[in-house]
């Protein structure tokens, strides 16, 4: 298993980002070349690290199963094109996590107890990189047609990951997007100083010459294809339509005008940075800028507004700052919560934490013009406002990013009659199958708002399901029951 004492001779290394003052004025990715590029000359001593740890509980970290313990060793000795065979062996897009995920495998790591774990996510990018660059990532058409035809509802990671296995298995399949281009919230949703949207064409690419069909612009349900015409049309349905409800903060001062849904602003972002027009579009240019909710959505925005030439930004948090250090209730191999600092952290902004928002004050002209914020903490596990703690911070443009409630019900899941868990979500069963026949459910519709990885993992697993529901039999991987899921990574 690489070098046995690899992890004895070297400390954990990462590739460096641009300088902050360079990279804030375009909106090219934040490594110099791509992350794999730059991590290259490192990242085969960081292979060596790896242990022979007797149980990986990487594996168990990772919601794929990624055999990480493997591609490891075969960066280490210099066998790329074995390491990206293991690699696409259980994630169909590592060029995606490997810029987006937040590692939970790196949490589990067993050198990670008593050292810095090994850069599995920075390995994991180099490999498919690379994999690009050489020419090894080919077309994988199927070898025979099943005659069995299947729409997949979302262009996400979950029903990109659906689409592509089932289409392997050698189904037709066809993918509904109502946005105009394929991806999801990795085409419009994802800054591109995140990840390129050259990374997701090519694996579109990849998919169009295996044979899955893309049909853009099109909102099943509103219009001219109804949900019972889509029952009718295929022998199977497949929902990867996302948590896209977005949470609201119903307080004194919402109908303010400047207030506004991250994924109202992001979108409208992204697509100027791809040479779009976009009318109307919602800007930070000059203004304060507020964002409430203190995760990866609010740091999209906290850079974006930063390239926009905001003149301040805050993004604020309801609980309180996390530990530099794991929490003794969060033991490894868990995730824990911990401080992080994302590169749009790095350039700049304010983040204030265990603060709740109890008014927009607004101006003569209807926009908002300021937040008043008290400080809370916790008393007897509630969250409790602190007296005179109150104060008034300016705000010409208040973004929310505090998650997503479920999936929307109007239209194609109110025609297609399934039912919702008590979250609002998509009910299903182990095999990923909705209270509907034939109707099945991958990714945030039916697990709630989580993470790239897990949508990827949940589009694997119900093609498997998928196929073997429509053929008896399955060579696809095994499905992990919805039920023996973890709600959150």
């Amino acid at each position: 298993m690489a070098d046995p004492k690899g992890f004895l001779k070297s400390g954990r290394e990462v590739a460096t980002r641009r300088p902050v003052d360079e990279r804030v004025q375009d909106w090219n990715e934040v490594y110099p070349d791509g992350v794999g590029r730059a991590l290259l000359p490192i990242i085969n001593v960081q292979s060596s690290r790896c242990m022979d740890c007797g149980i990986p509980f990487c594996h168990q970290g990772c919601p794929l199963g990624n055999i990480i313990p493997e591609w490891n060793d075969l960066v280490w000795r210099d066998d790329w094109e074995g390491a990206i065979e293991r690699l696409h062996a259980t994630n169909n897009f590592p060029e995606f996590t490997g810029r987006l995920c937040p590692a939970p495998c790196e949490t589990a790591c067993v050198l990670g107890i008593n050292q810095d774990p090994v850069t599995i996510k920075n390995i994991e990018v180099s490999i498919i990189d690379r994999a690009w660059e050489s020419g090894n990532v080919k077309p994988q058409p199927p070898e025979w047609l099943s005659g069995k035809t299947i729409a997949v509802i979302g262009s996400g990671p979950a029903g990109l990951a659906t689409a592509q296995q089932l289409t392997r298995a050698g189904h037709t399949v066809a993918v509904y997007e109502r946005a105009d281009e394929p991806g999801g919230l990795l085409r419009y949703g994802i800054p591109e100083f995140k990840m390129e949207k050259a990374h997701l064409e090519r694996r579109l690419d990849q998919m169009r010459r295996e044979g899955t069909v893309f049909r853009a612009g099109v909102e099943v349900g509103v219009g001219k294809l109804t949900g019972d015409q889509l029952r009718d049309r295929y022998d199977a349905v497949v929902l990867a339509i996302g948590s896209t409800v977005p949470r609201d903060l119903p307080v004194p001062g919402r109908e303010l005008g400047g207030i506004h849904q991250a994924m109202e602003f992001l979108p409208q972002a992204n697509r100027v940075a791809l040479g779009q027009e976009v009318e109307g579009q919602i800007r930070a240019d000059g203004k304060h800028v507020v964002i409430i909710g203190g995760g990866d959505t609010g740091a999209d925005c906290l850079g974006t507004s930063i390239r926009q030439g905001a003149a301040s930004i805050t993004q604020l948090e309801i609980m309180p700052q996390p530990s530099d250090e794991r929490p003794a209730g969060q033991p490894w191999p868990t995730y824990p919560m911990v401080f992080r600092v994302s590169s749009a952290h790095e350039e700049g902004g304010e983040r204030v934490y265990a603060v709740s928002t109890k008014e927009f004050l607004g101006n003569e002209d209807g926009n908002v013009r300021a937040l008043r914020l008290v400080g809370v903490e916790f008393v007897d596990g509630k969250l409790t406002e602190l007296e005179g703690t109150e104060r008034e911070i300016p705000a010409d443009l208040v973004l929310f990013a505090m998650g997503f409630v479920g999936p929307e019900q109007p239209g194609l899941v109110e025609q297609l009659g399934v039912e919702l868990d008590e979250r609002g979500n998509v009910r299903r069963d182990n095999a990923y199958q909705s209270t509907v026949p034939g109707v099945f459910v991958a990714g945030d519709a039916g697990r709630g708002q989580s993470l790239i990885v897990w949508a990827i993992a949940e589009g694997r697993a119900a093609a498997s399901a998928v196929d073997q529901y429509l053929t008896g039999s399955t060579t696809l991987p095994a499905p992990i029951p919805p039920t023996e899921r973890p709600v959150v990574a």
